[in-house]
């Protein structure tokens, strides 16, 4: 064994780095997700009941070519526990690692759209200033990473500042992002990604859509994380 494994060895022992999807300790080479976890998430499969879900919530929006969530969320499960790390523990790199992990998949299974362009749903600067940073970049540029899309954070800009979504019907939370999002930059690509965390109704997405149409996008891909299963 090198001095470098014995100290990082040694670090572990003291200081034990451990999975944010099950707690336990990571070992080796590991980081953020254990071995065991990173084969074990549910993943949602492109021809499977979850993916007619998926397709379903936007059924109504004919300019969306592709829909995908790469893992199916359920309370106190570990895609839970991994968004709950990202978004309210401050663990960046658990997006960086999950986008990363889509993106690879994305590309095995030959579903990678042509998109020119990654847009991340943004946060209002509100609360991107309590959290210090938007998890859904995160996502947007491990995926990027994987797949050499680039991505923008900030072509789309939250410009109303909203109640949460939670609670609240499929008609009450498209009322409530009805012109919440705006363009900021100029966009030359006719097909891009849209990239978020949690898909649950579609609001919110399918108002990005409309906005960006404005802009002069064509077609759209929108991929989530997880879909949220009810």
């Amino acid at each position: 064994m090198n001095l470098k494994n014995f100290l990082s060895d040694f670090s572990d022992l003291i200081f034990p780095r451990c999975c944010e999807a099950c707690d336990c300790s990571l070992v080796g080479n590991e980081a953020t997700i254990c071995t065991s976890c990173m084969i074990s998430l549910p993943r949602i499969q492109f021809n499977g009941l979850h993916q007619d879900v998926i397709r379903y919530k936007f059924v109504n929006v004919p300019e969306v070519a592709l829909t995908h969530s790469f893992l199916l969320f359920t309370k106190k499960g570990k895609v839970q526990r991994l968004l709950h790390a990202l978004k309210y523990k401050g663990n960046k790199d658990v997006g960086l690692l999950l986008g990363f992990m889509f993106g690879q998949e994305m590309i095995a299974a030959g579903m990678l759209p042509e998109a020119g362009l990654i847009i991340s749903v943004p946060l209002h600067a509100k609360k991107k200033k309590l959290r210090s940073y938007n998890q859904s970049d995160l996502l947007a540029e491990g995926f990027s990473n994987a797949t050499g899309i680039p991505w923008s954070a900030t072509t789309l800009e939250r410009i109303k500042h909203t109640a949460t979504q939670t609670g609240k019907s499929k008609i009450e939370r498209r009322e409530n992002v009805k012109g919440v999002f705006a363009v900021k930059e100029h966009i030359k690509h006719k097909s891009v990604i849209i990239m978020d965390d949690v898909l649950t109704t579609g609001a919110t997405l399918e108002e990005c859509v409309q906005t960006l149409k404005l802009a002069g996008c064509e077609s759209f891909t929108i991929l989530t994380i997880a879909l949220a299963e009810h």
